[in-house]
């Protein structure tokens, strides 16, 4: 039977993600507190970020820029598109 946890994204009961997504403390706050589906939205904005920004995560500046955008896109509602970004067109 799969893990359920209360997604503070969603605000719901929903199936919690297999394992830890992200080391240290914020890693064990979205494993607790994030829904996969949630999980998932964030992958395809992190993709957006890193395609957009042409980011590395490589670079620990922009681990540390993508860690931030994690927490503001999963625990704060106030993620932003990068600059300049035109959503594709349906």
């Amino acid at each position: 039977m799969a893990r359920t946890v209360f997604c503070e994204y969603e605000q719901r009961e929903t199936e919690g993600l297999d394992f830890v997504p992200w080391p240290g403390e914020l890693g064990k706050r979205v494993f607790a507190n994030i829904g996969r589906t949630a999980w998932a939205k964030w992958l395809a904005h992190q993709t957006m970020l890193i395609n957009e920004n042409r980011l590395s995560p490589m670079n620990p500046e922009h681990r540390a820029f993508l860690e931030g955008e994690m927490q503001k896109f999963l625990f704060g509602r106030n993620a932003e598109k990068p600059a300049g970004y035109v959503p594709p067109a349906d």
